[in-house]
């Protein structure tokens, strides 16, 4: 085999795995929680678009998916495919809270497409797509200079420090994560849902020159709120005894509050930017009714690691 070939051959597995990874992003449906604006809100007239890639880790679904509970949601989502009844047992609330956890909290890649744009001197709003979750936000500036980088206000330098609070509003409908074993327990319990989060982050930072021209380390705290509506629809479920087969569970619905801290750095030149971040959530999910009337209790810890490339397209009228 030629040099020539052997590189094509390398190519074609480079291009092979970047699309088997943009194609389990784009399955991903988490409504992004990766803060990586800055204190600086985008100047009036100007335009900020980027990308971002992450990765969404909750504890509680990796508490809930040991080795067992994978062994048994593969088992018996294949005994409901096949057309076999299936008694309840604590296998399968097992699995089901395995399944809750995983559809609150996935364990999953994330990407997202976002636009922003300056309405007046201290507040912008955006637009964020996530591959099937929808962001709607603003943020509004509560200290620090409101200039450009072609146009820095008086007083602007390197070091500069910048404050605002935002809002966000996601919706989306959720789903079990591209996962084998989740698969099977679907086919089997038929988990259903739909979920909206308030997004609430202050955020200090500190300008890599003027206005942020090079650049800024971000940080500080954020709140969330999130309602979750959930529901079962199991194929050849029947209780214990196997005599009467269980009913669906009609849509639950349950709220939490989520309290977490991020820190992101902003590294580049006036027109394109380099955004790694990290955003660390804690939450208590509460509880959480199964098929047979029982309840599991959720709660666990979030990271949010991601990168991204963000674009500055300034205001040229002015």
């Amino acid at each position: 085999m030629s040099i020539f070939s052997v590189q094509a051959v390398q190519v074609r597995t480079a291009l092979s795995r970047a699309a088997a990874l943009l194609l389990l992003a784009a399955s991903a449906c988490t409504a992004p929680r990766n803060i990586t604006t800055s204190g600086k809100v985008t100047p009036q007239g100007e335009f900020r678009v980027a990308y971002n890639q992450g990765f969404n880790v909750g504890t509680a679904p990796l508490s809930k998916a040991g080795t067992a509970v994978k062994s048994a949601a593969s088992q018996l989502g294949s005994q409901a495919a096949n057309g076999e009844k299936v008694n309840y047992s604590d296998a399968v609330s097992d699995v089901q809270a395995a399944a809750l956890a995983y559809l609150i909290e996935p364990v999953q890649t994330t990407a997202d497409l976002s636009i922003r744009y300056g309405i007046v001197p201290r507040l912008d709003a955006g637009y964020k797509y996530a591959f099937g979750s929808h962001v709607f936000d603003a943020q509004y500036q509560l200290l620090g200079p409101t200039g450009s980088v072609e146009n820095p206000e008086r007083g602007a330098a390197s070091g500069t420090t910048y404050a605002s609070v935002g809002l966000q509003y996601a919706i989306q409908r959720a789903s079990l994560p591209s996962l084998p074993f989740l698969s099977d327990a679907n086919r089997l319990l038929g988990l259903s849902a739909n979920r909206h989060d308030i997004i609430i982050p202050l955020t200090v930072s500190q300008s890599f020159g003027p206005e942020e021209s090079v650049g800024a380390i971000s940080y500080g705290a954020v709140y969330a709120h999130s309602w979750v509506n959930y529901g079962f629809t199991p194929s050849n479920l029947y209780n214990r005894a196997g005599t009467d087969r269980l009913p669906d569970l009609p849509k639950q619905s349950r709220n939490f509050s989520s309290y977490g801290l991020f820190a992101n750095l902003k590294i580049g030149y006036k027109y394109v930017y380099v955004v790694p971040a990290l955003s660390v959530y804690y939450q208590n999910y509460g509880d959480y009714t199964l098929l047979d009337g029982s309840s599991t209790s959720l709660s666990g810890v979030t990271f949010v690691p991601s990168l991204g490339l963000q674009f500055r397209i300034p205001n040229l009228s002015r």
